[in-house]
């Protein structure tokens, strides 16, 4: 087993071992045939490294294909040169030099040391760091034991100590991932088989013929095949070792990056270290503890490295001018992992989805905005209105007003609220469901692109924390899959204590939630009564705007308070709970944090869509909340105010996410950078100087990533998804505003994971998890929502009433003074009254309700009609979910989750697979010497010739 290197040997020590690297960082300096002393070799290598960088970029001596052995040295190497005077024996380290010294370029010379270990050949699979004059000696013998256990498994390390942080570099050679791959049962590209492009023949297909025939004008869209060639099928089976023919592990890139990546994070997750006890399990425990101060695997090279796959896709993917371009999602699942490329697919494939529901938007925008000036309601209230007293909006500091002065509230009302409402209504509808369904057929593709067609959560490896949890019980289980035993939680003992627990107090937090927002609330009803802002001087639309404006401001910061308060209790509490997996752990702190986001953010929308104006009452008799009047929604209805707090909470939500999405990280990695290179004396300072000269250096100034790395980005697009289908009746500009936030939110976090955090570790996922069922649960949601929108908050139905059953001329002239029922001012009860007012002799006020006049028989009951359109509003809500629950229905019933082709493809992999295994385990049973040669005709030629049909076509070796 290759042992653990200290990079920081003295050179007396490792003189012998010195390799073509040495030289090579030797070179960099210049040597020339003049006595060195050998106390300059023993200097720290960084300073070496960063002599060759100074060269290359500070004196420009080094292009692309400039040699090192240029004889140009750096300011930076006085520090090696004063070493030059000193007498020793340095006659043989010279002539050393003069032997090894070789001419290579910049690029050779970074190529071979920037993610390497010494010898230039092995790659830095993973990166621990810790600070090398820690005085806690139990970490030194934690660090110790943790390390020896990791090469016990297999692995090889490589410490260096020539700074103040060091560095342990971990290898993972090919019998480590041979082994590890069989146990996390990752399915591999087996052997490349003559015509397994063509698995399935091609058939003509109307749909995408129709497709490739109207995309051709958008070509341009596509990514440059030169850059982003396009990948062809792999045959992937479930990697095993006793099947080892097919698979060619010898080959260099047989293992990818985010495998090796995957299978090194694997054994550091579940190596032991000192004790035996519960807690001594994991690097997560040993970097909680102090023990190591990072662990991370590397990016594959710097910003500027020109031929990396980071520098790659910074320019093609993350740059926001390729904003209309399509992702290329294989490459980045190859860097990043599935987990990561599978949110930018669905990210992708969402923000595809949005653009005919943002052109329908627009379109219903539009109409209400050619419209604005033939609409009745709004005429009635510009000019009628100007004669029609309405009562006071608040007890006794309030005055009357006339109703003009709603006027251009009404006009704008109109733009959200008219006769194509109702459509946009059911589009949304039938849009929400469409695209969960089209999505689920572009997952499958994906998925089974990337090999991970048929992973499940039970083929998880469970945590290492609940196992450490665990380690004492005595009760086990087998599991069926992973073929393993496992600890086994008693339910009523263990589990339910801690979900009750857990969920007790997610449901007491969201009833301080939904406190938070009465409060806001009354604070809208206290504004009402309140004479510094509305005295008699102020008009009525300063009066509507002010209040829904600034109450939104204040919900807003309410709301972004609570969430960084609930966010680390949902933590706090899942951690508390048994969860067996990483994706069950997940997905129940998942849950937990949306249900609390989904009241903190829809609560005070839900309250102004079906609260707001329904149980005021009448001047007569008021309903009180704390003896304060509720608040009235304006004569054109409350869906322009709803709107208002759509457009600040979900506009002004993306806007600040967006800018602190970007400007956190950024300003924390510049902090970084410049207390890295600035810090004069590291001695004196607790700071953590280093010196740029490698890629694990490069990365320690980036920051973590942590484990819930996406979770805030699928947050915000899934709050956003519920604003566009639950609310969008009231803003049909909320599909173009998503729209565009998500062309920039793609790449702009594209950029921040490529440029400022760490690269995270790849893990496997079939899909996008719960997302998917709280979406699914939001369509239906959705559905009702815009019923009783349309229905209790819009003038649609009761406008429709009017037309057919109350005017004779069917048409809705007359309709606004049908709506406002008449008040006789001397029914007014003490002190709610005007105690001041600019109207002379007010006998009759307005007001909107339907209720008798005070002449009537039974003054200010309720009339027929309310019940008729009480009954209409009912009748709608009925029809309009039924009709579109049914249209959901037959969508998804119509649209396969998996396409035809694709279930055929995938089963005659399997066909194809099962036939090698079968054909080489008889050649292994019967003894053969030779394996199974491929017959053209796509049967296998055994070793006398003999055909053997339905073979796959094939050059199978001789298992071992």
């Amino acid at each position: 087993m290759y042992r653990r290197v200290n990079v920081s040997e003295p050179y007396e020590e490792c003189l012998e071992d010195m390799d073509d690297r040495d030289s090579i960082y030797l070179d960099t300096i210049s040597v020339a045939s003049e006595a060195i002393n050998r106390r300059s070799l023993t200097l720290s290598r960084q300073t070496i490294y960063h002599s060759a960088e100074d060269l290359y970029e500070e004196n420009g001596a080094l292009n692309e294909e400039d040699e090192l052995d240029a004889p140009v040295v750096s300011p930076r190497l006085n520090s090696v040169a004063k070493y030059s005077d000193v007498p020793g024996k340095n006659d043989e380290v010279s002539a050393l030099l003069i032997k090894q010294k070789q001419t290579i370029t910049y690029s050779q010379w970074k190529a071979r040391t920037w993610r390497r270990f010494q010898d230039g050949e092995r790659s830095v699979d993973f990166v621990l760091s810790y600070v090398g004059d820690d005085p806690n000696p139990g970490n030194a013998e934690k660090r110790e034991a943790f390390e020896t256990n990791l090469m016990n498994e297999g692995l090889e390390l490589e410490v260096e100590q020539n700074q103040r942080i060091h560095f342990v570099k971990i290898h993972a050679p090919r019998e480590v991932l041979c082994r590890f791959c069989e146990i996390l049962k990752m399915r591999m590209p087996i052997k490349k088989i003559e015509g397994s492009e063509d698995i399935i023949q091609e058939e003509f297909h109307l749909l995408d013929e129709m497709k490739s025939f109207f995309g051709k004008p958008f070509e341009f869209v596509k990514l440059d095949p030169t850059l982003f060639p396009e990948r062809n099928n792999e045959l992937r089976a479930e990697f095993s070792r006793e099947k080892s023919y097919l698979f060619d592990t010898e080959r260099p890139d047989f293992f990818s990056p985010d495998v090796r990546i995957a299978v090194v994070n694997f054994i550091l997750e579940r190596q032991r270290f000192g004790t035996d006890k519960e807690a001594n399990v994991g690097i997560e425990k040993l970097l909680s503890d102090g023990v190591y101060t990072n662990a991370y695997p590397l990016h594959d090279g710097d910003l500027k490295t020109p031929d990396s796959q980071r520098h790659l896709l910074l320019n093609e993917w993350a740059s926001v001018k390729h904003w209309i371009k399509h992702q290329p999602l294989d490459h980045i699942r190859d860097y990043f992992g599935a987990r990561i490329a599978l949110y930018f697919a669905w990210l992708g494939f969402y923000t595809h989805m949005l653009i005919p529901a943002a052109i329908v938007g627009l379109l219903c925008f539009l109409y209400g905005l050619v419209t604005l000036f033939s609409n009745q309601i709004s005429e009635d209230i510009c000019r009628a209105g100007k004669s029609i007293i309405m009562c006071p909006q608040c007890d006794a500091k309030c005055d009357y007003w006339y109703l003009s002065e709603t006027c251009v509230y009404s006009r704008v009302a109109h733009l959200i609220d008219n006769n194509v409402t109702v459509f946009f209504a059911c589009f949304m509808s039938i849009w929400a469901v469409v695209y969960l369904e089209l999505w689920k057929r572009h997952s499958a593709k994906i998925i089974h692109r990337w090999g991970l067609t048929g992973f499940c959560h039970q083929a998880e490896h469970a945590r290492p924390q609940y196992l450490a949890r665990l380690q004492s019980a005595k009760k086990k289980k087998f599991n069926v899959v992973t073929q393993t035993l496992e600890p086994s939680v008693p339910f009523w003992k263990k589990k339910f204590p801690m979900y009750f627990v857990s969920f007790s107090v997610i449901f007491l937090f969201i009833f301080l939630a939904v406190a938070a927002v009465f409060g806001v609330i009354i604070y809208r009803m206290s504004t009402t009564t309140t004479r510094n802002l509305y005295g008699n001087t102020d008009s009525m639309s300063y009066k509507i705007m002010v209040t829904p404006v600034t109450a939104a401001l204040l919900n807003l910061v309410v709301i972004t308070i609570m969430n960084y308060i609930y966010d680390y209790l949902a933590v706090f509490l899942t951690d508390l709970e048994y969860r067996r997996t990483q994706t069950e752990y997940d997905e129940s702190l998942t849950l937990k944090i949306y249900m609390f986001q989904f009241v903190n953010y829809y609560s005070s929308i839900f309250y102004i869509a079906f609260l707001k104006g329904k149980f005021v009452g009448y001047p007569a008799k008021y309903n009180r909340i704390f003896k304060l009047r509720q608040e009235e929604c304006s004569p054109g209805g409350c869906l322009m105010e709803l709107c208002i707090q759509l457009v600040i909470i979900m506009v002004g939500k993306q806007a600040l996410n967006a800018v602190m999405e970007m400007a956190v990280p950024f300003l924390k990695k510049t902090y970084n950078t410049i207390r890295n290179k600035f810090v004069q004396n590291s001695e004196e300072d607790d700071g953590e100087k280093l010196i740029c000269c490698s890629q694990w250096t490069e990365d320690y100034k980036l920051l973590a990533w942590s484990s819930r790395g996406l979770f805030d980005d699928y947050l915000e697009m899934i709050i956003q998804y519920g604003f566009i289908t639950i609310f969008v009746v009231a803003f049909p500009l909320a599909p173009l505003f998503a729209l565009i936030n998500n062309i920039f939110e793609m790449r702009l976090d594209a950029k921040k994971f490529l440029k400022y955090y760490r690269r995270p570790v790849p893990k496997r996922v079939k899909d996008i998890g719960v997302w998917y069922n709280i979406m699914n649960i939001l369509v239906r949601i959705a559905v009702v929502s815009s019923a009783f929108i349309i229905a209790f908050s819009s003038n649609f139905i009761p406008r429709l009433v009017y037309m057919l059953s109350v005017n004779p001329d069917k048409t809705d002239v007359g309709y606004l003074n049908h709506t406002l029922a008449y008040f006789n001012t001397s029914d007014f009860q003490d002190g709610i009254a005007p105690v001041q007012t600019n109207f002379v002799n007010v006998s009759m006020c307005r007001y909107q309700e339907y209720r008798n006049p005070p002449w009537a028989d039974r003054p200010y009951k309720r009339p027929l009609i309310y019940w008729h359109i009480l009954a209409a509003r009912l009748a709608f809500l009925v029809v309009f979910q039924n009709v579109v629950g049914f249209v959901q229905m037959l969508v998804a019933w119509a649209v396969p989750d998996e396409p035809r082709h694709l279930r055929d493809r995938i089963k005659r992999e399997e066909y194809l697979t099962r036939e090698i295994i079968i054909e080489q385990e008889r050649l292994k049973s019967a003894g053969a010497k030779t394996p199974a040669a491929i017959v053209p005709n796509g049967g296998v030629k055994g070793e006398e010739g003999g055909d053997v049909r339905h073979r796959p076509r094939r050059n199978s070796t001789e298992s071992t």
